[in-house]
This record gives structure tokens, C-alpha cells and sequence, in this order.
């Protein structure tokens, strides 16, 4: 699972300062540091530099402390208290919170000494912020619910609707969308009445980013719109950035990924321009995410590393284990399982580091999901239990829905895997229940009540993101399954299924790869892997063949499948020599050998059709394909080894066309057989892997001197 960078907004004034000086404590007057304080506020709204508020902020409290008279002509507990709401700020943004929780709570102890209750409500608010932070959503809700009560007894609506804000974001971290939409149209309703844009842009944009939440992205554009144009209005470009690089995630869910790009791309763009640091990182781990669901693995780790760089340069841990984390689920992908467990295990320190419980339950449930993939040399159903069932129990404990649909699921697949189905079951009830949970009819259909004076405006642009959607499904379609049977599909049928009696199916490894890939850089071997792939993705569109896929450093291709053809065995025997010559073009970064592969063919009947729901899959099943699969694993390096059913298969197909065969003694007293272009080498009977005896052949080209 990737983790999404998306952004919940909070309120914030920009305002430009100089950078404050080094504070001498000996030489200041008590007015000139109640300025300091005041200089240290704005500052610190800026979010330019968090470190250096942190720095000055102990300075400044330190100046309190130490400076003669200085409580005495300016208020030492006031002021103390908001240099500590500072410093909580500074520590905060920084995920920090464990360390701003003692001083939060110190400003609150602070603030309750004096009689000012704005004050007080800054400190509580901090604390709120800082749960939060710590995913301790239930502390977080109990002090923005004080906060809310005094500003509400002050009368300060501004401060209600930030309040208000804070609470559905809250309920937004909670997966409890109802209540989240309520408090935002709250915060919004007051926004507007008090004529806040800035404010309006904010909660518009959460309101949209619920909507994508609850898959209504027809919705969730239109409320990301209104933000955007509102900040455009504003002119507040880091406004722009960040519903920019939201709208460009929508895209994303809608499959629409040349879309996704160009708004994240913006993003980007504008974030470089602000020199926003924070939102260039989170606009490339957007980049990222957007080639990771593209299956462009080399792209994706590009970004990630960019992303991951920028982060630990800001010293964002929290960000840096979002991205380790992500760069494990890459590695997942490419099935380098031990490299998905080495990130995903740095992600899960950082995140207990921080006591970031969301964080956490992420990484423990995708390490589980990792131990329970079956290929994986290391598959082991109990520790995949043990980390799904403590991501489920974390998850639950705070209430993190989101996750718990996909790990619910996840250890319902192991349990039917181990053959415990009464376990799988109910698991899988709780992935239901939850599901359900969480997309809540009725929030759209009480959205939908608020606004049927705009149906007709709805209907068209529901119709268009329709056609849209549409179109980027069509378009899917035909990158990721054979044309005839993504036209089948559009054409609305619904369960593809056919016995194909004769095919010849091919099965590549590349020689010693895992030795291999521990000796270079990840970006390196996604890239050799991609060069060499792309490559035999041309020889099968040159040859008319169909690949169904590729599992790690293997390659997997049928000849007569879906589309029948008699010349499945000729044309995959040609196949299967262009590969190997194609191959001598590459070279290990390492070592400077030549990179070598080992070919497995056999040809028979097999069952084709596609699985899956939303990630569709053509594949084949059979006997034949299980044969296919050993005549590779009991190959040699540079070899093509075929089956006696794949020779004779080619045979009868000379015959057809009138060819004969011929059989020449050679060498040893080895024979050959020869037909018009190829040589089979016996390799005489062989024990094979779930098979038992069998007569296999080595495939050669036939040459001038063979004649």
C-alpha cells in the first residue's frame, strides 16, 4: 500500500520579516525583548525556518529567566507562555511532538495563571495540535473541545471557525467522514460569513479531499477548484501549490495519470519558485506515487530518492519514513522482498521514534503483508500474522479505518492460504463491515440535499468526469491487456474464460540475478531490468506473441493465445533465439560479464482469461504452463530447453507444410534433428521437478555448415 501525500490544510498568516539577530541578553531592555517575542510570533507564522525559532525561543526564554526586572515591566508569565507556544509550534512542525508535548503543557499551566483566555486558548489548541501529531485523537478532540468553549465565550468567531477546522480534521484522521464534512461546512459557513477567503480556501479544499476520500471525485474536484481559485485570487501561491498537487492526486484515483503529472508537475513547479522546501518534498513523493501505480518502478525510486534526500535535509522524520516506507513498497513490487522488509523495518523505527501510531500500523501491516507473499524465498505465515494482528490492533486503537479495510483483508487471504478458513472468514466479515463503514451513503446523500438547486450543473459535470473516467479505463485497458479482449471487456463482458487446445508457452530467468542485484545501486538494477525487458517487449510485438508478465528478473510469453495460430511453436522457437542473441548486447555493472539467460519452453493446452477487478490480469492455467516453468529451472545459462511435446509440435507443422525432417549423427554419436531452420539437441531423459521422467531438447539455429 503507498502511502498518498495528501494535504489537510490549516490556517496560517504569512508574514514576511527580517531574520531576528543573536539575542545578548545582557544588553537588552526589557521593551526591546518584549519586540523580540513579538519579532519570534511572526516568524514563526512564516514556517521558513523552524529551527532557528526553536533556537531563538530558548533564547528568549532564557533571557526571561535570567534578566533582572524584566517580569517585573512586561509580564514574565504572559510572556513566557507565548514563547513556549512558539517553541511548541517550532518542535511540532518539525514532528517532534513528544519533545513540545512537556512544553505544551507547561504554556497551559502558564496561561491558566493569568486572566487572558485568548491565551489560554492558544495553549490548548497547541496541546490539541500536538495529540494529534501523536495520533492520540481522543486527547487531541478533548482540548480543541475547551479551546472551542472559551472562544465561544469570547465571542471570537475567527477563532471558532479555525477550531472547528482542526476538529474535522480530527475526524477526517479518524476515517469518520460524516462528522469531518460537518465540521468543515461549520468552519466554512462562518469562513464565509466573517468573509475570511483565506479561511474559505482551506476548508473548501478538506471538504474536497473527504469527497476523494469517499471515491466522489466529480465533488472532490469541484471543492479543490473553488480553493484554488480563491488562493489564485489571493495570490497566495503555496495555496495554489497545495490544492495544485490535491487536484493532481483526484487525477491520479481517476486513472488519469498524464492529468496527475501535469497538475502535480505545477505543484512542483510553484513550490521550487517559493523555494517551500516542505511542499517540494511532498510534490515529489507525489511524482513518485503517480509512476509507482504506472508500473514505472525506475521513475518512481528516482523521486523517492529526491523526495527522501530534501526530507532528511529538513530533518522531517516523519517524512523521510513516508518515503522509506513507499521506497519498501517498490521493492515489494519488484519482489525483492529482503529489500522491502530492510525500508519498511528503517520506516517502522523512525515512526515508533516519533510515536506516530498511523505511521506504524502502516509499516507493521505492510511488513506482515510482505512475509505473506507465497514466492518470497523468506514466506512465513507466522510472522505475517504477527505484524498484521498488531497493525490491526494499533489501528483500531486509533481509530484508523483507512488501513484496517486493506489488513483485515490481507490476513483473511493468509488464513485461506493456510487452510484456516474460519479464521479467513471472519476477517473477512471485518473487512466488509468496515468498508462500509467507512463509505458512508449517507454522507453523499445528505450532500446531495444541500445542493439540488445545482443538479443540472452536477449532471454535466458528473457526465463529463464519467466520460473521463471512461476514457482513462479504455485507456488502461488496451496498455495492459491483449486488444481483442479489451475490446471484449468494454463490450461489457463480464467473465473471460477459454480452453486454448495449442499454444507454446516461454518462460525467461536471468542467471544468477540475486547475486547480481546485491552488487548494485536499486536505480540500477530497476534500470537494467527495464532496458532488458523493453527489449523483449519488442521482439514480442515484432513477432505477433503476447506477454502475459513479468514476476521479478522472469519473463512470461504465450505464442497462440488469445488469438489461435498454427505457427505458435515456429514463431515462439524464433522468439526464443532472438532473445538470447539480444541479450549478448548487455553487460553486469559490476563485474563487466555478460549478462546470460535461461529460456524454458513447452507447448500444450492451457485455460487463458482475465482476473481481478479493478487491476486487470490476462493469464494462463494448465498443466502446460507448470511444464513451461521447469523447462526453465532445469535449464542451463545461454540455453533454450524445450519439451519433446514443443519439437513435436514444430514437426507436425513442417509436415503441414510438406518440410521433412532430417536426423544426422554428430559428435559422441549424438544426433540432431534437424527441420528448416532449427537444431534440437537431445539431452536424453531427465528427472523433472513435479513431472518425473522426461525427454527434453536444447533449441539451436540452424547454420550453412549444419546443411
Amino acid at each position: 500500500m503507498a502511502v498518498l501525500h495528501e494535504k489537510i490544510s490549516t490556517q496560517a498568516t504569512i508574514t514576511v520579516i527580517k531574520t531576528i539577530k543573536h539575542i545578548t541578553v545582557e544588553t537588552m531592555t526589557p521593551d526591546e525583548l518584549k519586540t523580540k517575542v513579538e519579532e519570534l510570533e511572526a516568524l514563526i507564522q512564516t514556517g521558513n525556518d523552524l529551527t532557528l525559532a526553536e533556537t531563538q525561543a530558548r533564547e528568549l526564554l532564557e533571557a526571561i529567566s535570567t534578566g533582572e526586572g524584566l517580569g517585573e515591566v512586561i509580564g514574565e508569565v504572559e510572556l513566557r507562555t507565548r514563547i513556549l507556544i512558539v517553541l511548541v509550534q517550532s518542535l511540532g512542525q518539525r514532528d517532534m511532538a513528544k519533545d513540545a508535548l512537556t512544553y505544551a503543557e507547561e504554556s497551559l499551566t502558564l496561561a491558566e495563571q493569568t486572566q487572558n483566555k485568548e491565551l489560554q486558548t492558544k495553549t490548548l489548541v497547541n496541546i490539541g495540535n500536538v495529540y494529534r501529531s501523536l495520533s492520540d485523537y481522543v486527547r487531541a478532540l478533548e482540548y480543541y473541545s475547551r479551546a472551542l468553549s472559551l472562544n465561544e465565550e469570547l465571542g471570537n468567531k475567527r477563532g471558532v471557525a479555525s477550531i472547528l477546522g482542526n476538529i474535522g480534521n480530527v475526524y477526517y484522521y479518524l476515517s469518520d467522514y460524516t462528522r469531518a464534512l460537518d465540521y468543515y461546512g461549520k468552519a466554512l459557513v462562518l469562513a464565509e460569513e466573517l468573509g475570511n477567503k483565506a479561511a474559505m480556501a482551506t476548508h473548501f479544499g478538506n471538504i474536497g479531499t473527504v469527497h476523494q476520500n469517499l471515491s466522489d471525485y466529480a465533488r472532490a474536484l469541484e471543492y479543490m477548484g473553488k480553493a484554488l481559485s480563491l488562493n489564485e485570487e489571493l495570490g497566495n501561491k503555496q495555496g495554489v501549490a497545495i490544492h495544485l498537487g490535491n487536484i493532481g492526486n483526484v487525477h491520479l484515483n481517476l486513472l488519469d495519470y498524464p492529468r496527475a503529472l501535469e497538475y502535480i508537475g505545477k505543484a512542483l513547479a510553484l513550490d521550487e519558485e517559493l523555494a517551500n522546501k516542505t511542499g517540494v518534498a511532498i510534490d515529489l513523493g507525489n511524482m513518485a506515487n503517480v509512476y509507482y501505480y504506472l508500473s514505472d518502478y525506475s521513475r518512481a525510486l528516482e523521486y523517492m530518492g529526491r523526495a527522501l534526500s530534501l526530507n532528511e535535509e529538513l530533518d522531517n522524520k516523519r517524512g523521510v519514513a513516508s518515503i522509506l516506507g513507499n521506497i519498501g513498497n517498490v521493492h515489494q513490487k519488484l519482489s525483492d522482498y529482503a529489500r522491502a522488509l530492510e525500508q519498511m523495518g528503517k520506516a517502522l523505527a523512525l515512526d515508533e521514534e516519533l510515536d506516530n501510531k498511523a505511521g506504524m500500523a502502516t509499516w507493521l501491516g505492510n511488513i506482515g503483508a510482505t512475509y505473506a507473499k507465497q514466492d518470497f524465498d523468506g514466506y512465513d505465515p507466522a510472522k505475517a500474522e504477527e505484524y498484521l494482528l498488531r497493525a490491526i490492533d494499533l489501528s483500531t486503537g486509533i481509530g484508523y479505518k483507512a488501513v484496517l479495510i486493506e489488513f483485515h483483508k490481507t490476513l483473511s487471504d493468509l488464513y485461506e492460504q493456510e487452510q484456516r478458513l474460519g479464521d479467513a472468514f471472519e476477517h473477512f466479515k471485518k473487512h466488509i463491515a468496515i468498508k462500509d463503514e467507512v463509505n458512508v451513503e449517507e454522507v453523499k446523500k445528505q450532500e446531495s440535499l444541500r445542493e439540488q438547486q445545482k443538479q443540472s450543473a452536477e449532471r454535466e459535470k458528473e457526465i463529463a468526469i464519467a466520460n473521463a473516467k471512461h476514457q482513462a479505463t479504455e485507456q488502461l485497458l488496451h496498455n495492459v491487456l491483449p486488444p481483442t479482449i479489451a475490446a471484449r471487456m468494454l463490450d461489457g463482458t463480464q467473465l473471460i474464460a477459454e480452453k486454448i487446445p495449442s499454444v507454446s508457452v516461454l518462460f525467461a530467468d536471468i542467471v544468477n540475478f540475486t547475486k547480481l542485484s546485491q552488487s548494485i545501486t536499486p536505480e540500477e538494477l530497476v534500470e537494467g531490468l527495464d532496458r532488458i525487458f523493453s527489449e523483449f517487449d519488442a521482439l514480442v510485438e515484432k513477432h505477433g506473441l503476447e506477454k502475459i508478465k513479468t514476476i521479478g528478473d522472469a519473463y512470461m510469453v504465450v505464442a497462440g493465445a488469445p488469438e489461435v495460430r498454427a505457427d505458435h511453436a515456429e514463431t515462439m522457437a524464433n522468439f526464443a533465439l532472438e532473445m538470447v542473441e539480444k541479450m549478448k548486447e548487455f553487460r553486469s555493472i559490476s563485474t563487466g560479464e555478460e549478462v546470460q539467460i535461461r529460456i524454458g519452453i513447452h507447448s500444450g493446452e492451457v485455460v487463458a482469461g482475465v482476473i481481478g477487478k479493478k487491476k486487470f490480469a490476462y493469464d494462463l492455467w494448465g498443466d502446460a504452463v507448470n511444464t513451461a516453468s521447469r523447462m526453465e529451472s532445469h535449464g542451463e545459462a545461454g540455453k533454450i530447453h524445450v519439451s519433446e511435446e514443443f519439437v513435436r509440435e514444430l514437426g507436425m507443422r513442417n509436415e503441414e507444410l510438406g518440410m521433412k525432417d532430417k536426423e544426422l549423427t554428430g559428435d559422441n554419436s549424438q544426433f540432431v534433428i534437424i527441420n528448416s531452420q532449427f537444431i534440437f539437441v537431445p539431452r536424453g531423459e531427465m528427472e523433472i521437478k513435479g513431472k518425473g521422467r522426461m525427454r527434453t531438447f536444447f533449441l539451436e539455429k540452424l547454420s550453412e555448415q549444419d546443411l
